[in-house]
């Protein structure tokens, strides 16, 4: 399905902004060198740190990329249960012989002053993770030529984009790796998100924009999947994860196909907001009690996590990964994008031998 947003690459690949130093400007560069539309991620940036990772990507290609961002979060965090927790994790603190960080550094990651450098020097494409930006954000990015994403995890939250004024919807199924880009973040619903294929199909049905689908996408197979159950382009994480050029640590690449880590889960343990990672001993001692606190359980856990992967310390680290993580190639990126191109076009081949459901005739 041909769109303002698909026209401006050749295969339907999207590589996805991981926050963390994981989308550096050499994978995203690399992606769309080999046809994909690559992210960088401003999350947890300065301003400066990502024009600086933008002026980068553009010494390293001419093609067009995304930068995604983060949206402010309310205030409605319990401020005696993030206490409690940091009081669960002195012990944590202790063993790795650092301080916990401040829980208040602070709500908004640099929204607005990122905003402005990405309206003074815009770019191809936008997203935006945790919420709908306001419909005047999405107008002047428009003004600017900018296409804008903004994730959503229901259909409900896909209609908000929609009415939002954004040109396409990340539709983000349960699989997906890192965090959940729920519109709100709400403890009575963890745990019951919507897988990908039956998100794409409601969504499809519930919205008219261009949808990109994210969600465990390993393999060409499952991409050319999401584009028959009405996706337009598919968005990868943790595959582009193990890649040469990804900024990931050596400990977190090696973890997604290490026989000691057998699931992911979704966690609050690391940031106070539902993320699926490798189940590890952090996530399994303190999962279970971490508040609905983000970014407040973010702060506080900071130090101690750059201090286990500084470590080589697998256990301490959030080994954000999503459910099809075994399935992970330690290829360039440039390479993945073509070995998933050709395995979407057998795929592709395969699926139209087969029309209406022929198949099962």
């Amino acid at each position: 399905m041909s769109s303002a947003l698909t026209d401006l690459f050749p295969h339907p690949i999207v590589q996805a902004p991981m926050a963390g130093g994981v989308s550096v400007p050499q994978l995203a560069a690399a992606v769309a060198e080999a046809g994909g539309l690559g992210f960088l991620a401003a999350g947890y940036k300065t301003a400066d740190g990502m024009y600086q990772e933008i002026k980068q990507l553009r010494g390293l290609t001419g093609r067009p990329f995304g930068v995604n961002l983060f949206m402010p979060q309310p205030e409605y965090a319990d401020a005696a249960a993030v206490e409690v927790y940091a009081h669960q994790l002195a012990g944590e603190a202790a063993w790795y012989e650092t301080e916990l960080g401040d829980p208040d550094s602070g709500r908004d990651d640099g929204y607005d002053a990122k905003l402005a450098v990405l309206l003074d020097n815009p770019v191809p494409v936008v997203s935006f993770h945790f919420g709908v930006p306001s419909s005047e954000v999405l107008e002047s990015l428009r003004r600017a030529g900018t296409l804008t994403l903004v994730t959503a995890t229901t259909p409900d939250e896909a209609l908000a984009v929609q009415r939002a004024g954004a040109d396409a919807v990340i539709v983000q199924g349960v699989e997906a790796g890192g965090h959940q880009g729920t519109h709100r973040d709400n403890p009575e619903t963890d745990g019951s998100g919507i897988g990908l294929l039956s998100l794409i199909a409601q969504v499809r049905e519930t919205v008219s924009l261009p949808l990109v689908a994210a969600g465990g996408i390993m393999r060409g197979s499952q991409i050319a999947a999401a584009l028959a159950a009405g996706a337009s382009a598919a968005q990868l994480g943790t595959a582009f994860l193990a890649t040469q050029e990804s900024g990931a640590n050596a400990v977190h690449k090696q973890a997604l196909t290490n026989p000691l880590f057998v699931r992911t889960e979704l966690t609050r343990a690391f940031s106070g907001r539902p993320a699926r990672g490798l189940v590890n001993r952090f996530m399994r001692e303190h999962g279970p009690y971490a508040p609905a606190a983000y970014p407040e359980i973010h702060h506080l856990t900071s130090p101690l996590r750059k201090k286990a992967a500084s470590s080589g310390d697998p256990q301490g680290m959030a080994l954000w990964a999503g459910q099809g993580h075994r399935m992970a190639r330690e290829l360039p990126a440039g390479q993945l994008v073509e070995v998933l191109a050709a395995e979407l076009a057998e795929a592709s081949t395969v699926l139209s031998a087969f029309p209406q459901g022929g198949a099962g005739r």
